[in-house]
C-alpha cells in the first residue's frame, strides 16, 4: 500500500481526560490489532518519515573495490 492511498478517518478521534488514559487506549488498540495491521502501519510510517513512495525508485549502486 502506498501512503498516497491512505485516507484519514475523521470519525475515529476520541478526547481523553489525561495522557495516561490516552496512552492506555493506544496500547489496547495496538494489542487488539492483527499483525498485518501493525506491519501496514509501520510501513506507512516509514514511507511518511523518509518520503519513500515508489518502490521502483532508482538507487545508488554500492561498489566495493579491492
Amino acid at each position: 500500500m502506498d501512503i498516497r492511498d491512505v485516507k484519514l478517518d475523521k470519525s475515529a478521534f476520541k478526547v481523553f481526560s489525561s495522557f495516561e488514559e490516552a496512552d492506555e487506549a493506544d496500547r489496547e488498540q495496538w494489542r487488539n490489532a492483527s499483525y498485518e495491521d501493525r506491519l501496514l502501519a509501520l510501513e506507512l510510517m516509514r514511507q511518511s518519515a523518509y518520503g519513500y513512495t515508489d518502490p521502483a525508485t532508482p538507487r545508488l549502486q554500492r561498489v566495493l573495490e579491492i
